[in-house]
């Protein structure tokens, strides 16, 4: 066992309201400083709804008080604990409204929450303050404050790289420019479905996001489209 491991977690940060990332919170918190983005706290608070604006859909009770952040912050917060200056960041309107990318810089780690992820195209909660601009955004920022040997942790997945985010950027990027494209032609977002505008892209898509997810991901973040709940076919 490591030596870390013998101790007891002092503090818990939040990189997102969501309950894959701050369900731990409430066993934590009897013994834990749990730290967050203000607007973590007032999601996990009042609960609501978070999807892709159409056919990705959740709906999330208000977490118990015990579960809350005790300590929340706008744009950015150090923590300094065993000679580690851990600094979290405020990133708004990419993954989430509440978006927190954490920088560990002696020990050369970032944990870059979900603005970054391996599972392929990325979940973004437009219903929750989310956008691919945001997160396009974030991950161009964050870029050149990392060393090229910097160790990501991501949202989800295995331990990464500066090339990983890279091709991930990219990927945002490129498929943004053609959803943007298909709106000045006029098209619909049926017909950017049916015509699989993201083919080009097939590698990146997954049982939870897949192609037609992102293409409606895409299309509501540049429109402004939110909290439809409609599936097309």
């Amino acid at each position: 066992m490591l030596p870390w491991q013998t101790k007891p977690v002092r503090f818990v940060i939040n990189t997102h309201y969501h309950g894959d990332h701050t369900g731990g919170n409430l066993p934590f918190s009897a013994t834990s400083t749990i730290i967050a983005q203000d607007n973590v706290r007032k999601r996990l608070e009042s609960g609501g709804v978070g999807g892709n604006g159409s056919s990705i859909h959740s709906e999330h009770k208000p977490a118990p008080k015990a579960a809350l952040p005790i300590i929340t912050f706008e744009h950015d917060v150090t923590v300094h604990l065993n000679g580690e200056d851990i600094r979290a960041l405020h990133f708004p309107s990419g993954h989430t409204d509440g978006d927190s990318i954490i920088f560990f810089p002696k020990s050369n780690v970032v944990h870059m929450g979900d603005d970054f992820v391996r599972y392929g195209f990325p979940f973004i909660d437009v219903d929750s303050g989310g956008s691919v601009q945001g997160m396009i955004d974030a991950i161009q920022k964050v870029i050149p404050q990392l060393p090229p040997d910097v160790k990501v942790i991501p949202g989800h997945g295995e331990l990464a790289n500066m090339d990983d985010v890279r091709a991930f950027l990219k990927m945002l990027q490129d498929t943004t420019a053609v959803v943007q494209g298909q709106l000045k032609a006029g098209k619909t977002l049926a017909q950017m479905k049916q015509d699989k505008i993201l083919a080009g892209w097939h590698k990146w898509s997954g049982d939870f996001i897949n192609e037609d997810a992102f293409i409606e991901t895409l299309y509501n973040s540049l429109t402004g489209t939110k909290g439809e709940f409609i599936k097309h076919n």
